[in-house]
């Protein structure tokens, strides 16, 4: 936490900012290490400035903010002390006149109604200052991945004829609940011809003989930090054309891994990640990748680097992204691999172990 705090008011100094106004629940947990407040509702905000961090907050969250975040100063908030009025009081405390705020999180009716008071606000996204993970961070990473993996091998046994692709979605959820863990997001399994569409809504389409295709998408949230993973299998034996879909995958996300594997600690273009990958696949006659090629992982299952073409994101030491080439053929079926990276000094690590050689189910 204290290095993160020292990482935003670096930012702050850089961009000659007085203070910063936080309210993206992910960006408080990274800072406060608690993860209590409702991602559906506003219900906190952290205000940073070089030398105070305060937490603006309901009564019901004063006792937990006592207790689990000592470093910050509880300021309540009520009817009687709205928002508006504590960060008024704030700014005339600390003199306050250039103010940083997440311009993608704050709604216009909430810059409108709290920051107009304020002499000057950037907004900024502060998203990047959890792009680099310590190796706390990343070793919470690696144990979902444990769960994820663990999850794979235990769903494989459900993957008979008849079952829907809604019951293994729960199947995979009640396993990681059961091992402690929480969904990093809904899960997408798609049998057959759904599997050709990469952000599939799972359904009740039950698995068939024909289907072949079985595409299992899941995450696992433990302390915090994400997994993402994605595995193809298929449901007897696959025919030529859909070895060579899965083939061409799988080598496509190998040349991507080999170009990262000669990376020695220097800067290096995410996009040019991507590239390797994308002209592989249309290399052997399919189309290309119609999504990005990767993103990073952490608190959020997307965040900061961005693999893609337009990605101006560089690749660095202590970065965790996946690396996920789709073939996606309509009324066909699609293949897509996903494994996550964690970049370490001179040398990437694979934190996904499950198996990618072709399973006939």
């Amino acid at each position: 936490m204290i290095t993160a705090l020292v990482r935003l008011r670096k930012e702050l100094t850089k961009n000659k900012l007085d203070a910063a106004l936080i309210s993206s629940v992910s960006n408080i947990t990274y800072l406060t290490n608690y993860s209590g407040f409702s991602k559906e509702e506003r219900e906190a905000y952290l205000f940073i400035t070089e030398d105070k961090q305060y937490v603006l907050t309901d009564g019901r969250y004063s006792q937990a903010v006592k207790t689990l975040i000592p470093d910050f100063e509880l300021i309540e908030i009520s009817s009687k002390n709205p928002v508006k009025e504590m960060l008024k009081n704030l700014k005339l405390k600390h003199k306050i006149k250039n103010l940083g705020f997440e311009g993608h999180n704050i709604s216009f009716l909430e810059h409108k109604k709290l920051l107009q008071r304020f002499d000057d606000s950037n907004h900024r996204s502060f998203d990047f200052l959890r792009s680099v993970k310590t190796s706390d961070e990343i070793s919470k990473i690696e144990q979902a991945c444990k769960l994820g993996d663990k999850t794979f091998t235990h769903i494989l046994k459900f993957i008979k004829k008849g079952i829907s692709e809604k019951e293994l979605a729960f199947k995979i959820e009640f396993f990681i609940k059961k091992n402690g863990g929480e969904l990093s997001f809904p899960s997408i399994i798609a049998f057959g011809k759904n599997s050709a569409a990469p952000h599939h809504q799972t359904s009740d389409k039950r698995l068939m003989t024909k289907d072949k295709f079985v595409l299992l998408d899941f995450g696992v949230k433990l302390n915090n930090y994400c997994s993402d993973m994605t595995r193809t299998v298929f449901f007897g034996k696959p025919t030529r054309e859909q070895r060579k879909i899965y083939q061409t995958v799988l080598n496509a996300q190998q040349k991507a891994l080999e170009h990262l594997g000669r990376w020695r600690g220097n800067d290096l273009d995410s996009s040019e990640v991507d590239r390797i990958a994308r002209d592989y696949i249309i290399s052997k006659g399919y189309k290309t990748i119609p999504h990005s090629l990767g993103h990073g992982i952490g608190i959020d299952v997307h965040e900061a680097p961005h693999l893609s073409p337009k990605s101006k994101d560089i690749l660095k030491v202590g970065m965790v992204f996946s690396i996920e080439p789709g073939v996606y053929i309509p009324d066909f079926g699609g293949v897509r691999i996903e494994d996550l990276v964690a970049l370490e000094k001179n040398k990437i690590r694979l934190i996904t172990t499950s198996p990618k050689k072709i399973i006939e189910l």
